[in-house]
């Protein structure tokens, strides 16, 4: 069994490899942070010529759907990797983009989640404030958690929020269109409405979301400036 700095490093190098071959263009680095709940990849100037193109004529919605379908092509490859060589068994994916910046993160939560995690400075009011948020444009979470992963990432788990438009939405095929609005909604309003300065004593440096409507969950994935 390898110690989790052998894990990390193989599961980098794996990772970097892999999207470097399929994307024509690996990204610029590969940041793995592992915790006891999940495991969540950074990828830091991921853009290919292609995407750049698309994203200065102003189409994140193509850019957005070329990435949808390699990461359903992507993902299955990296839960099988994970289970036979790291023995991590991941149960679901989420990812999002940074279109100003180029960046990613793609998040794998573990089965079984735990009911609860360690707390921190903090942590009752950063919930509590991103419930009121997510109430304001959806509903009440019916469960959220949230919780470290190393020191620079936070990430929030929320489960029970969707609203029956949503879910017509989706069955009428409309899910990246939800996805897009949703994502551009919640997350200006979780930076104008929760400072993490001051709950956390930490800057934001970058801000993902995603959602599974299947299982009506959402992660929320916190990186900080260091």
């Amino acid at each position: 069994m390898k110690n989790e700095k052998e894990t990390i490093s193989m599961v980098t190098s794996y990772v970097a490899k892999l999207l470097r071959t399929r994307f024509g263009k690996g990204p610029e680095a590969v940041n793995v942070s592992l915790s006891n709940s999940c495991i969540v990849f950074h990828l830091r100037n991921f853009m290919g010529p292609v995407e750049q193109f698309l994203l200065t004529q102003q189409e994140e919605s193509a850019f957005r759907y070329t990435r949808e379908l390699m990461m359903e092509a992507l993902l299955p490859e990296i839960k099988v990797f994970l289970q036979e060589n790291a023995r991590i068994k991941v149960s679901e994916f989420y990812y999002d983009w940074g279109v100003h910046n180029g960046s990613g993160a793609i998040i794998g939560l573990f089965d079984p989640l735990p009911e609860s995690n360690p707390d921190y400075p903090g942590k009752q009011e950063l919930q509590s404030r991103i419930t009121h948020v997510t109430a304001e444009i959806q509903k009440k979470p019916r469960h959220i958690e949230s919780w470290w992963v190393g020191t620079r990432m936070l990430l929030v788990f929320r489960q029970g929020i969707t609203v029956l438009l949503e879910k017509e939405m989706v069955d009428l095929g409309y899910t990246e269109v939800l996805k897009a609005a949703k994502r551009r909604l919640e997350k200006r309003l979780l930076e104008e409405e929760i400072d993490t300065a001051v709950l956390l004593g930490r800057e934001i440096a970058d801000l993902y979301a995603d959602w599974d409507f299947d299982r009506d969950r959402s992660v929320v994935l916190y990186i900080f400036t260091e």
